[in-house]
């Protein structure tokens, strides 16, 4: 049996980091998308849109793991990490208890395309100590199905096309996968997903054959009934597919903390005032 769509939830326009213009999907109250907490689209050929970048900032309580399909940003965090990604690499960062990070972009003309996910951590790992690991787009899968169907596999194990593809990602919190797909015209691709696990897609180009009909640059969100999703399209058409394990936990949020209630965050406000992220 194939699961069903049961929500549909539209991105909408805003801004970030020091004034960049990206599409959200802020997820942090919708339980139907848990463990996943918010993903940005991050698209424009105009340096004026993303110049300034992520000037240093904290975190603490959750992950992020950002995908480029285009362009380049710089990692440095205060615990001497340094990487950069560039087109079709990925950069994963647990944030545990506490790390303050920024992203920059290359100004090099040539534009910026790429996604940010944000993952929940369960509660037992939110005081953990901070990870950070970047995938040159090299190190990532990508297969071409005969029916012309593209998948490249940033994190997860993903049985496709009889054999099965791991992303270079592997320790993601609720044992999250992470596909970008390119689905011509006029074709389909079955995707199994594990019992248990979330499944959500973005159609950030194109659009799906759905039902009820979705807009443009929406989220799909699939219920936990049944072994996988058949996707369709009539145009040429690109999407994300997440999965992972729903945590079933509270979540309390507050700008770049996510945590389990309010005196949590509170208590991160007061660490992160305090220099204690800086440590």
């Amino acid at each position: 049996m194939s699961r069903s769509l049961t929500n549909i939830l539209p991105s909408h326009p805003t801004s970030d980091g020091d004034g960049v213009k990206i599409r959200r999907l802020a997820l942090f109250n919708e339980r139907l998308t848990d463990p996943f907490l918010m993903l940005d689209e991050l698209v424009s050929d105009d340096e004026a849109d993303y110049m300034g970048g992520f000037p240093p900032h904290p975190h603490r309580g959750m992950e992020t793991l950002t995908y480029l399909r285009k362009g380049a940003l710089h990692h440095k965090d205060h615990l001497h990490n340094r990487g950069e990604i560039r087109s079709g690499g990925a950069q994963w960062m647990s944030a545990g208890s506490g790390i303050i990070h920024s992203e920059m972009p290359e100004l090099d003309g040539g534009g910026l395309h790429g996604f940010q996910l944000w993952i929940n951590l369960p509660a037992k790992d939110k005081m953990s100590a901070p990870k950070y690991r970047d995938v040159p787009a090299t190190e990532i899968p990508k297969i071409t199905l005969d029916n012309g169907v593209v998948v490249s596999v940033i994190a997860g194990h993903w049985p496709i096309a009889d054999q099965i593809l791991n992303g270079p990602l592997d320790d993601l919190s609720s044992n999250s996968g992470y596909l970008d797909v390119y689905l011509p015209a006029q074709t389909s691709i079955t995707i199994p997903i594990p019992q248990g696990q979330r499944a959500i897609a973005y159609v950030y180009e194109g659009k799906l054959t759905t039902q009820p009909d979705a807009p443009a640059k929406a989220l799909l969100v699939y219920g936990l009934e049944g072994e996988d999703i058949v996707f369709t399209s009539n145009t040429d058409s690109r999407f994300l597919l997440l999965c992972g394990t729903p945590i079933l936990e509270p979540v309390a949020h507050y700008g770049p903390f996510v945590m389990n209630t309010h005196e949590e965050i509170e208590q991160a406000i007061k660490d992160y005032n305090s220099g204690q992220f800086s440590r």
